[in-house]
């Protein structure tokens, strides 16, 4: 039997494809306000994290792995039928593009993030790492819990403030689909988030997309600008979640990105 791959949707006829990852307690509403314009000029594809929104919650542990997450976009790139894409994440789904993106330079034409302390940790002075014993009492908790533990986290959709009243009821309505079995074993096997680590061995054309607001994000913005090759940096007056904060800024920057570094895919 074939692995499961995660729901995705393609948005667009015409341009470069561009694999769009959201981040944890999120899903396809993510990109609510950048599709729109996205779409004259690329083909935007939206991928849900295992659990999330419309995505299966498979049991099979290794597919929550990054290398589960790798292979999976691997599948849907050849589902798509195509040799290469861009790709673009947010928040937590930025700690699995950029991985993608070195792990296939070869299938990236370039790649996207924004503001990330998943991706970046380390360079934040936060250890992410738990006791594997932790870890597991913490997955324990959220299987038990269900949707009602999961809404008393910090980064469910239900405390994001500044956040057009459209945006928001689209990401509250993507959130109760969230399988709490699908985040319990995310904490269970995803070992570590940071890829500071990894930034030198980058080789594509990259571009951050930063909210300048979110001040906790400013060393981990730095430790990019040091350490990766063939990065820049666009800043917006906003928050978290800059793509939809300001989503003006980021469509500008995302279809000028592409437009100088995309092939013709027409």
């Amino acid at each position: 039997m074939s692995a499961p791959i995660p729901y995705f949707e393609v948005h667009g006829d015409r341009g470069p494809y561009l694999l769009l990852m959201h981040g944890m307690l999120s899903g396809r509403s993510q990109w609510l306000l950048n599709l729109p314009a996205l779409t004259a000029a690329c083909r935007p594809v939206v991928v849900e994290l295992w659990g999330h929104g419309r995505s299966p919650a498979p049991d099979d542990p290794a597919l929550y792995s990054y290398r589960g997450y790798l292979d999976s976009f691997e599948r849907i790139r050849s589902e798509l039928g195509i040799d290469d894409w861009f790709v673009c994440g947010q928040s937590f789904g930025a700690t699995l593009t950029i991985r993608y993106a070195i792990q296939y330079p070869e299938r990236t034409n370039g790649q996207i993030f924004t503001n990330s302390a998943s991706a970046l940790v380390a360079a934040a002075g936060q250890d992410s790492s738990q006791s594997r014993p932790d870890l597991e009492k913490h997955a324990q908790a959220i299987a038990a819990g269900g949707l009602k533990l999961i809404e008393q986290m910090r980064i469910h959709p239900s405390h994001a403030r500044n956040l057009p009243k459209e945006a928001k009821q689209a990401l509250l309505a993507d959130a109760a689909l969230i399988n709490p079995r699908a985040i319990a074993m995310i904490f269970r096997h995803i070992n570590g988030s940071s890829v500071v680590d990894l930034l030198p061995r980058n080789s594509v054309p990259s571009l951050l997309v930063c909210g300048s607001r979110e001040k906790s994000f400013t060393p981990g913005r730095i430790a990019a600008e040091q350490n990766m090759p063939h990065l820049e940096v666009v800043m917006a007056e906003a928050g978290h979640a800059v793509n939809i904060q300001r989503a003006d800024v980021f469509n500008d920057s995302v279809i000028d990105f592409i437009q100088r570094h995309g092939k013709d895919s027409n």
